[in-house]
């Protein structure tokens, strides 16, 4: 690794631009699941309260604007790269969060794909470092090129002097 000091900086790659249908899907999926455990009493109950009525047309009202501007804001903020030194991440879309995790750091990478990110060849993949924030997580990529990256990381890792602690 080189003495320069890593720096937080944006990072150059987008995600899949599929990952805005999977995060589409995943919100409509939530938001379907909520509407569908409010609708279990109304159809039980004759007379349904105001209280039941407003919160099943909130519900509806919320779970459409969350499901169509959330996928499309995150994809705009979430960013990745890879470099010998360092992965570099941008993710979340109320909250952002930018980390840095140095390759010397670097203790596993993993890749997983759940069954839409099978069907949408997408996967994501998982930097794991000694930090107490956490691992590193690149979500959204297309799978060929999660594979490319875990491989390169691996090697990269492999190949640099540190501790990974």
């Amino acid at each position: 690794m080189s003495t320069e000091v890593l720096r937080l900086r944006a990072p150059r790659n987008r995600v899949s631009r599929r990952a805005i249908t999977l995060w589409t899907l995943d919100a409509a999926i939530g938001w379907l699941v909520l509407l569908a455990i409010q609708l279990v009493p109304y159809f039980l109950v004759s007379d349904a309260s105001p209280w039941q009525i407003a919160g099943l047309v909130a519900t509806v009202v919320v779970g459409v604007a969350h499901t169509l501007v959330m996928p499309r804001w995150r994809y705009r903020v979430h960013r990745w790269e890879a470099t010998p030194e360092a992965v570099y991440t941008l993710s979340g879309w109320v909250t952002q969060e930018w980390r840095i995790a140095p390759v010397s750091r670097i203790q596993t990478v993993d890749t997983k794909r759940g069954p839409l990110q099978q069907l949408l060849r997408l996967s994501t993949v998982t930097v794991t470092t000694a930090s107490a924030a956490g691992p590193v997580e690149i979500a959204g990529l297309d799978h060929a090129e999660a594979v490319r990256l875990a491989e390169e990381l691996t090697s990269t890792t492999q190949a640099t002097p540190g501790d990974a602690t």
